[in-house]
């Protein structure tokens, strides 16, 4: 089995990594601390291809697959969480179902605006009442004339406060359940779109988030992204995809708490000696390090699974389950070998900790993950 990467990968994965280091890692902290959205790294993340990694050439993209994809999230994931699932969003939830489920005109006409950074983009599929239960949609749309008139609440939607268009789903037919969903490509300026205030978050403070409120958007009948009743599908298949960019999150962010665990480590001095020379910090590296590498093994299967056009719905799955498992553990023992200075703001630790924990829950909460696994295992997959 070939593990190594092609030169095309390398490259991105190293100007992604450049650019997480010179340009992300000394704004994180301020990021965080402000609660602020990074707008001038979104920008520049576009300018070197990051907002658009598997979308064609044809339609401004860079071209690439979901292996380099998945490199650069976990490169600007551990620079920064939260300039991480901006990008992941954009990329995973927007150009995707786009790509994949769009029209001609659709695509000619979003793709290349979201790739290079000129749009931004949200997915929209929770409600208050439709979380994990993604089926149970009360947001209508209803078809009136050459029209659809939707209206409804949507929740916890990352990049909604900044974001310019929006992939919705609303129920079109009630009767049909899950399969009387439908997708949408809002633009988020369109008459009736108006949003909550910021969402106040435990972690991740630098991606805004909130409600968005729809109260009768009038939009055109080639505002349909696949088919009508087609919106379950779209979702599911697109949150398959989107699983992969979290779980490189995740990993991210566990490489975040061993590099700067393993740096304290060597700096910090108890008993005559770094506490790195001490056995029980020694095994806490070690396990984070295993670990880290295991999860980077599901997520470039996961990945490559998808680029060779095969089922890799559990391999996603499997990849976000773990490496948001990963992610948490590593951030507690990072804290622990801070110690006192892992619970305070003026070091890093505290950060990576909170930012882990969200990876457990949006995009499917590790209990999804589960049932999305022993399905596929029910199912011979």
């Amino acid at each position: 089995m070939d593990f190594s990467l092609s030169e095309e990968q390398q490259f991105l994965q190293k100007t992604a990594r450049d650019f997480a280091k010179s340009e992300v890692l000394p704004l994180a902290a301020k990021i965080d601390s402000e609660h602020r959205h990074p707008k001038e790294l979104v920008d520049k993340m576009a300018q070197i291809g990051l907002m658009g990694v598997a979308v064609a050439d044809e339609h401004g993209g860079s071209g690439m697959d979901c292996v380099s994809y998945a490199l650069a999230i976990e490169e600007v994931a551990r620079a920064c969480a939260s300039t991480a699932v901006i990008m992941s969003v954009n990329n995973s939830l927007v150009c995707d179902p786009i790509a994949h489920f769009g029209s001609d005109a659709q695509k000619r006409e979003w793709l290349p605006l979201l790739a290079q950074g000129k749009k931004l983009g949200c997915f929209a599929i929770s409600e208050p009442e439709a979380g994990s239960d993604a089926a149970a949609q009360t947001a209508i749309a209803t078809l009136d004339g050459d029209e659809w008139v939707v209206s409804g609440t949507k929740n916890w939607i990352t990049n909604g406060p900044v974001a310019d268009v929006c992939v919705l789903m609303a129920m079109t037919d009630k009767a049909q359940g899950h399969r009387g969903i439908s997708a949408f490509i809002l633009p988020m300026d369109a008459k009736g779109v108006s949003t909550s205030p910021p969402d106040d978050k435990l972690g991740i403070r630098g991606s805004k988030s909130c409600q968005i409120f729809l109260e009768n958007v009038r939009l055109p009948k080639n505002a349909l992204l696949g088919g009508v009743g087609q919106g379950f599908k779209v979702a599911m298949t697109t949150l398959d995809g989107g699983r992969i960019g979290i779980a490189a999150q995740a990993l991210g962010i566990a490489r975040a708490c061993l590099e700067d665990g393993f740096e304290y480590a060597l700096q910090r001095r108890t008993f005559g000696k770094p506490i790195a020379e001490h056995q029980s910090i020694q095994w806490k590296l070690a396990d984070m390090a295993t670990e880290i590498d295991a999860a980077r093994l599901l997520v470039l299967k996961a990945a490559q699974l998808k680029d060779n056009g095969e089922p890799y719905g559990k391999a996603a799955a499997m990849a976000k389950l773990f490496a948001s498992d990963v992610a948490n553990k590593a951030g507690r023992e990072c804290i622990q070998i801070f110690g006192g200075n892992g619970y305070v703001t003026e070091y890093p630790a505290e950060r990576h900790f909170r930012d882990a924990k969200i990876t457990e829950i949006y995009e499917g909460t590790s209990e999804i993950q589960r049932l999305v696994i022993t399905n596929y295992m029910r199912k011979g997959g």
